[in-house]
């Protein structure tokens, strides 16, 4: 898998997970615990972004 697909799968990745919190925020019932779970695991994808944008690239 190329970087630039890697990239382009965590970003969709990303904005799933947003989407996800989001939707959980608008239900009451969902547990709290759920809802850092998944604010983790975005922190996770965004923080594996970050670092491959700052890997240099070798031509």
């Amino acid at each position: 898998m190329s970087l630039a697909s890697h990239l382009e799968e965590l970003h969709r990745k990303h904005s799933d997970i947003e989407r996800e919190i989001d939707d959980a925020l608008l239900h009451p019932s969902v547990d709290d615990l759920e809802i850092v779970c998944l604010k983790r695991r975005k922190l996770a994808i965004k923080d594996e972004i970050e670092k491959l944008k700052a890997q240099p690239t070798t031509h």
